[in-house]
């Protein structure tokens, strides 16, 4: 048995890497095309190219990876025990805030799609930066912190 576990953990942690890779790198693409689509005059053939480009990484990219990254994580805590871990909680506690970042960025897509524009280019550009620095904070608590509070 514990070589069967042995073996589903180093899968199923190889694909919650992988599966974090393509997220992480959708939520630094989504903002920047947002930048891009703002650009493009409202009515044009421009304009309705970015809201299909936005509509596809969401449904092709960003919506598989985050459930895949959900799965594997779970999956992953239960492998190991880490659901009565302090560290796991911080660790969870990020990643949900991530997840809502993520679904905030769908739902402004859609006002784009709409022809809303509340946000400026600069606040884009800002909003550019949360995936790194979560990101930083996710790896700093599972190899850090895990590693002081186990």
């Amino acid at each position: 048995m514990q070589e069967f576990l042995a073996m589903i953990y180093l899968w199923l942690k190889a694909g919650h890497i992988a599966f974090v890779i393509f997220w992480i790198a959708g939520l630094f693409m989504l903002p920047r095309f947002f930048v891009y689509h703002q650009e493009a005059p409202a009515d044009s053939a421009e304009n309705a190219k970015w809201i299909e480009r936005e509509r596809r990484l969401l449904k092709i990219i960003l919506a598989p990876s985050i459930v895949a990254v959900w799965v594997f994580g779970l999956a992953l805590a239960w492998v190991t025990g880490a659901f009565v871990q302090g560290w796991f909680h911080l660790k969870l506690l990020l990643v949900l805030a991530l997840s809502g970042y993520h679904g905030w960025l769908a739902a402004y897509a859609k006002k784009l799609a709409r022809g809303e524009r509340t946000l400026s280019e600069k606040t884009l550009r800002l909003l550019n930066e949360v995936p790194g620095v979560a990101t930083i904070l996710i790896v700093v608590t599972v190899i850090v912190l895990r590693s002081v509070l186990v």
